[in-house]
């Protein structure tokens, strides 16, 4: 359930809009939530969405880009990843300390 439900319930014919635009470029997985998600993560983070105008909210979404959105999602799914746990870890130890090659 998204956070700030009444703000999501007026803005989501726009957040839908958004989703259709995107498909157009061939970004088809992301939902109404997705792009939810990151205004309240990412660009409005500082901002008592509250007492945010209805229309300041809109423009957002509609002025917002696929590139943008796509970056976002890129670094927090790098964020969340560890690379190098569990199965991982020897490749880690690897890079930083390989072999050293014997003299002949």
């Amino acid at each position: 359930m998204p956070k700030y439900t009444e703000q999501y319930d007026v803005v989501l014919p726009f957040l839908e809009s958004k989703c259709e635009e995107f498909q157009f470029s061939d970004y088809d997985t992301f939902t109404p939530e997705d792009i939810w998600q990151y205004l309240i993560k990412k660009k409005w983070r500082k901002k008592d969405i509250g007492d945010m105008p209805l229309h300041e909210m809109v423009n957002e979404i509609m002025e917002m880009r696929a590139s943008e959105f796509v970056a976002y999602h890129q670094i927090e799914g790098f964020k969340g990843d560890n690379w190098f746990s569990g199965e991982n870890s020897d490749d880690l130890e690897q890079l930083l300390r390989p072999t050293q090659k014997k003299p002949k």
